[in-house]
């Protein structure tokens, strides 16, 4: 797994990266339903889901990446 960088140089988190990108991606369905507030739930939601996967495929020696 790639690790993004922050300007400084240093890692950001997976949690960081995910809760980012699941805001995003909530928030273009919920201007797209109608219900902005519904929409960010649910991408935070989805995104420390995909953070917690990338968290345990990081940390399992028999991970295949």
């Amino acid at each position: 797994m790639k690790l993004f960088t922050c300007r400084d140089g240093k890692a950001e988190s997976p949690v960081l990266v995910g809760v980012s990108v699941g805001i995003a991606i909530g928030t273009a369905f919920g201007v797209a339903l109608g219900n902005i507030a519904l929409g960010i739930g649910v991408g935070i939601a989805i995104g420390a889901g995909i953070a917690t996967t990338q968290n345990k495929k990081k940390d399992d020696p028999n991970s295949k990446e």
